[in-house]
């Protein structure tokens, strides 16, 4: 499947920041299953490519003049090939499988998490559909709603609310999964849902390393296993390291940001 791709994230500052720098992770993974056709980013300033520890190509922006506003543009085509049972093949992670065993703190599992995931599958994780049963078992205890999280909030106080938003059903999965100290990482991207109106969104699954298999990509929000409607941009251990743009400033007083995210099927030739 080919997709069309167009990411925005703009910054206003109520007043001129004088230094900025991001770390940008807006170009899709360079795994076997998905390959760049086009992808162009445009930013207010050189960007300087390099890829991380866990493989992802990233870019960092600096600026060091006054600037009240930043706008950032991705745009580009991507094709994907399906994946057999999720399974993705061409990891560039330098990591050792071990390092997505850590809880982090937007991860840790406390005895509340444990109790849902011994519950749902109390022989822990072997194949691909104890993915999805752990999947469903997470969407049926925190229910799809925004406006009661942010990008900080712990897998344990997603669980106490009840609700939130893909990013922290995600979370609250890696913190299940390492809890059974099993090889589990956060991805960031895109999801075409087959649906005949553009997906307005950004969206955030896992991986999840079986042994026969390898690593196994579930999109829990949607309780399904990753295929052809997953654009991969970055994979890491926690939004904070997979996040798309992440940076700091000096000055600027109040920011506002705003982000808008389509994604179209491409017609085929």
């Amino acid at each position: 499947m080919k997709h069309l791709i167009k990411h925005v994230t703009r910054y206003r500052y109520s007043t001129p920041a004088s230094y900025t720098i991001q770390t940008l992770r807006l170009t899709p993974r360079a795994d076997d299953h998905q390959r760049a056709l086009r992808w162009q980013i445009t930013a207010p300033g050189p960007l300087t490519e390099q890829v991380d520890a866990y493989g992802n190509i990233t870019h960092t922006l600096t600026l060091t003049q006054a600037h009240s506003e930043i706008e950032i543009r991705a745009t580009g085509q991507i094709e994907i090939d399906p994946l057999v049972q999720g399974i993705v093949r061409g990891d560039e992670s330098r990591l050792p499988l071990q390092a997505y065993c850590v809880p982090t703190p937007l991860t840790q599992c406390d005895d509340n998490i444990r109790q849902l995931w011994r519950t749902a599958v109390p022989e822990a994780i072997r194949t691909p559909q104890d993915l999805l049963v752990l999947a469903n078992a997470i969407c049926d205890r925190v229910t799809y709603e925004p406006g009661y999280t942010d990008v900080t909030t712990a897998a344990s106080q997603v669980l106490q609310l009840g609700h939130g938003v893909c990013q922290d059903h995600t979370h609250l999965f890696l913190a299940c999964v390492r809890g059974m100290n099993m090889p589990a990482r956060y991805v960031s991207g895109y999801h075409y849902g087959n649906v005949e109106d553009d997906v307005a969104s950004s969206h955030a699954w896992a991986d999840v390393w079986l042994p026969e298999q390898g690593w196994v990509s579930v999109d829990i929000t949607n309780r399904m296993l990753a295929s052809d409607g997953h654009c991969r941009l970055a994979a890491a251990r926690d939004y904070d390291s997979a996040s798309p743009v992440r940076g700091v400033r000096t000055g600027g007083g109040e920011e506002s940001m705003s982000i808008t995210v389509q994604v179209q099927r491409a017609k085929q030739q």
